[in-house]
This record gives structure tokens, sequence and C-alpha cells, in this order.
């Protein structure tokens, strides 16, 4: 049989506040009732659970054991609790979603705001990441869902494992780009492979595969040995580099929509249209929503289409 779920709770608190006063005050019992129920259970599991030296509690081998079956159980039912008690009649709760980085930052703060505004019980818990680690904590039911940044040739649509659903909400260009100085000096209108290929360049990632895609997609081939003067790890901080004039850099064009429309950065165009990657609502396929996770859901795309967002992600139009 199993043994009695009070008694559970009461073990888990001594074991960790190390202590039956501390757990007495936690509780709001009293400390012999406290110690009745550790015995109780000592009793009905047939074996010590702690070692008494003088005033101080150490725990036994059974003890340890018992604690780490208890402890994940209800620590995930404190988690837990706030979701069982939301309304079921409008949008309430924790909703947990993951974005790539830049992008994340850009917009998902401004559409949480908006959407409390409405729905004052919503609380939000973001996490920006890269592609593979969201989709690896949709997968372990750490996050809702996320918006996801895929990298795909013309005409073609990211795919994902079967456990997923992907719904492709916005194309982001990728482009290359640098100061207005930096491109009369250097580049004056020779936007040719070989002009291109030796000039400085600037990336946001350890591995220049952007860049490299970039050549690939413009030129069908392969650019080797660029000269790489800066690395850096934030979109935002390669943006500020290229616009001091220190290279070309692949940016996101949204990104940069004030910076071209003020002729602060310059484009590199070529005869190719430019590169894509598209932004996909990704979550696991056989998921039910919850109200709040829909509602949300619907108000993000809906405020994607807004004018004042959407004209950044067609700024070559």
């Amino acid at each position: 049989m199993l043994p009695d779920f009070n008694r559970l709770k009461v073990f888990y608190h001594i074991y960790s506040l190390n202590s039956i006063v501390a757990a007495a005050n936690e509780l709001h019992l009293s400390q012999p009732a406290i110690s009745q129920q550790l015995q109780k259970l000592e009793g009905e599991l047939k074996v010590p659970l702690f070692t008494r030296l003088h005033k101080k509690l150490v725990p036994t081998a059974a003890g340890e054991r018992l604690f780490s079956l208890v402890e994940p159980f209800i620590e995930k039912l404190q988690d837990e609790i706030p979701y069982i008690r939301q309304p079921l009649d409008r949008p309430a709760g924790m909703l947990r979603i993951g974005a790539p980085r830049e992008f994340g930052k850009e917009y998902l703060p401004r559409f949480c705001h908006e959407f409390r505004l409405l729905y004052p019980d919503v609380m939000f818990k973001l996490k920006f990441k890269e592609s593979i680690p969201l989709l690896t904590m949709i997968r372990e039911g750490i996050l809702d869902y996320a918006l996801v940044d895929v990298y795909f040739k013309q005409g073609e649509l990211p795919s994902f494992s079967d456990i997923f659903s992907v719904a492709p909400l916005l194309k982001e260009e990728m482009i290359l780009v640098c100061s207005q100085d930096y491109y009369q000096q250097n580049i004056a209108g020779d936007h040719s492979f070989k002009n291109l290929l030796s000039k400085e360049y600037i990336t946001d990632e350890d591995d220049p595969s952007t860049l490299s895609l970039w050549f690939k997609h413009n030129f069908h081939k392969t650019a080797e040995n660029l000269n790489i003067v800066m690395t850096l790890d934030s979109h935002e901080a390669l943006i500020s580099a290229l616009k001091l004039g220190m290279g070309l850099g692949v940016a996101t064009a949204h990104l940069v929509w004030e910076e071209i429309q003020r002729g602060e950065v310059v484009p590199i165009t070529t005869l190719r249209t430019n590169m894509v990657n598209m932004i996909s609502l990704v979550q696991l396929q056989d998921k039910v929503p919850t109200l709040t996770e829909k509602t949300f859901r619907d108000f993000m795309i809906a405020r994607m289409q807004k004018t004042e967002i959407l004209k950044r992600f067609q700024y070559t139009e």
C-alpha cells in the first residue's frame, strides 16, 4: 500500500529544512504533531528515515531515496497549481514562449504588454534562444510554443520531426549591408563576387555560416578565406559595428529597416532575390492548446500583420 500522502508532505518539509521545528513552522503545526507524523511514516515504511544525533537530523539512505522520489512530485505540483486554478472563461495564468534572440527582444515584450492590457491575469515567461534549444524545450514541455527561425530555399518550407506542428508566419530577408561611408570608399557600385571577396567582414556567429550562405545564394559560389575582422555574439552589436564602418555583414532586414530608410546603412544587392529566413510558429502536434495559449497565439499573429510591423519585412517592395 502507498504511504499516507500527507505524511510524505511532512517528510518533504523536514528533509528540505533539515529541522522538525522549521517544518512545524512552515506547515503551521505543532512540533509534536510533526514528530508523530514522521514516526507514523517510518512505521508504514518499516524503515528509519533519519538518524537523530542530539538535535540534528541526518537522512538515512532510505530517507535520501524517498526524498528523490517525493521532491520532483511536490515541486512539479507546486508549479502546476496556478494552471489548475486558472479560470476557464478568459485568458489567465502563465504562458511560456520562446523566440530567436533578436526577433524576440524586438517584438515579444511589446506584444505581451499589449495583451496584458486586455487580459491582466496572464503572465509570461520568455526564452530567447537558437532554434534547436527552442525545439528541445517544446518537446520537453518547458515551452508552450515558440517562434523559430529556419533558413530555407525559395519555394521550400522548413521541415521538422513529425512531433511538431509548424505554421509559417513571416519571411525575414537576410541582406548584406555596410555603412554609407564604407560603401562609397570600398564598394562604389561594384557588387561583383571578386570585389566583395576582398573586403572586411563582421559576423555575429562563431562559425560564419550565414555569410557563406549569402554568397552561395547570390553567386552560386563558395566564399573562402573571408577577411573577418570582428566576431560578435549579438546582432545588435553587429549592427552597431556595421554603422561605424568596420566592414560588411549579413543583417536581418527588418532589424535595420530604420537605418536603411535614413541612409545610414546600404544594402548590397545582386540579381538574385534576397536570402530568406522563415519565422514559424512551432508547437507539439498533438497538444490541445488552452484558451490562453490560443488567444495569445491569434493575437500575436494578427499583431504581426499590422502595417507598421509588416512594412519592415517588406522593405524592398
